[in-house]
C-alpha cells in the first residue's frame, strides 16, 4: 500500500522525519497498518537488503569412507562426519549481510525499526544463491527512540500486542545446524527394508543432531541481541543426497536445520545480568 505522510505536529519526534511530506510505501495490511499506528508508530517505507554468494556441496566435509560399525569395540566415539562450522558461517553471514543491509535502509528511511521482516532464498539467474530480506520500516512517534533500529518477522498485529504486553524486540534472531552422514549399506543394515514400520536409527540422530544444534544456536544469537526470550517464526529441515566422491556406490546425506525468530526483551528492564541466562524460545500464534 502507498499513502502521503502528514508532517505531523511539531516536537512528535525527537529528531525531523526525513521522508516528511512524502509518499510512502508498506508491505503492511490495512489490519496491521491501524495495529502498528495504534501502538505508537508510522510506517515510513518497504526496505530490501540483498546478497548473492557462491554456496556448494563439494564433498570435503563427508565421506569418510570406511568407517568403523556401530558395535565394534574399535570404532571410533563418533561416526559423524567432519563439521561444516565453515558452511554454517557463511550461511550466517549471507543472511546477515542482507538484514544489515535492509537495516541500513531503515536508517535512511528514518526509521527506528523494522517490522515483518521475510526472509527468502533462491537461485539467482547467473550462478549463486541469493539471499534477501525484506520489510516495512516503522518510526516512532515518541521523543524516546531506539538507539539501534530492531529487526522483527512480527507483523502488525502480534507486534503491537507485544508492546502493549511490555515486550520490545530486540532482533531478528537465526540458528543453523548442519550435518552429514555416509550412507552406505554399513549404516542401514540394521534395517531390513522389506520388514514392515521401523525407525531408521541413523536417520532419526542426522535429523535430532541438526535441530539440536540449530536451537541452541538461535538461542545464542538472541542472546547477542540483548533478548530474554525469542519468537520463534519458523523451522526449516532440508535433506539432501550427494554421491559419495570417494565411493560410487556409496552417498553422503547432508541434513540442514534453519530456526528463524524475533528476540524480545522487557520495557525498563535492568541491565543484564553478567554471563548468559537460559532464555525462553516459544512460538506465537497468529490470528488468520
Amino acid at each position: 500500500m502507498t499513502h502521503r505522510r502528514d508532517a505531523g505536529p511539531p516536537g512528535a519526534a525527537g529528531t525531523a522525519d526525513p521522508r516528511a511530506g512524502r509518499p510512502w510505501d508498506s508491505a503492511l495490511s490495512s489490519g496491521e497498518f491501524a495495529a502498528v499506528r495504534g501502538a505508537g508508530f508510522e510506517p515510513v517505507g518497504q526496505v530490501l537488503g540483498t546478497a548473492v554468494f557462491t554456496i556448494g556441496y563439494t564433498g570435503a566435509w563427508g565421506c569418510p569412507g570406511a568407517w568403523p560399525v556401530e558395535g565394534d569395540p574399535k570404532a571410533s566415539p563418533s561416526r559423524w562426519a567432519p563439521s561444516l562450522s565453515q558452511l554454517a558461517r557463511t550461511m550466517y553471514a549471507a543472511r546477515r549481510l542482507a538484514l544489515a543491509r535492509a537495516v541500513a535502509e531503515c536508517r535512511t528511511l528514518g526509521g527506528d525499526g523494522i517490522v515483518g521482516v521475510r526472509l527468502g532464498i533462491g537461485e539467482f539467474p547467473a550462478g549463486g544463491v541469493e539471499f534477501t530480506v525484506r520489510g516495512t520500516a516503522v518510526r516512532a512517534r515518541s521523543r524516546i527512540r531506539p538507539r539501534l533500529p530492531f529487526t522483527s518477522h512480527l507483523g502488525g498485529q502480534d507486534f503491537a500486542r507485544l508492546l502493549h504486553a511490555g515486550w520490545v524486540p530486540t532482533g531478528l534472531a537465526f540458528g543453523i545446524g548442519l550435518a552429514t552422514r555416509h550412507d552406505d549399506w554399513r549404516t542401514s543394515r540394521r534395517v531390513r527394508w522389506t520388514a514392515g514400520n521401523q525407525e531408521v536409527d541413523g536417520y532419526t540422530r542426522l535429523v535430532g543432531r541438526v535441530r539440536h544444534e540449530a536451537r541452541e544456536q538461535l538461542a545464542l544469537d538472541a542472546a547477542k541481541n540483548g533478548g530474554d526470550g525469542v519468537v520463534v517464526d519458523d523451522v526449516e529441515l532440508t535433506v539432501g543426497e550427494h554421491e559419495c566422491p570417494l565411493f560410487g556406490y556409496a552417498r553422503d546425506l547432508t541434513a540442514e536445520a534453519v530456526f528463524v525468530g524475533t528476540s524480545l526483551a522487557r520495557f525498563g528492564r535492568s541491565e543484564r545480568a553478567a554471563g548468559p541466562g537460559p532464555l525462553t524460545i516459544m512460538r506465537l500464534e497468529r490470528e488468520h
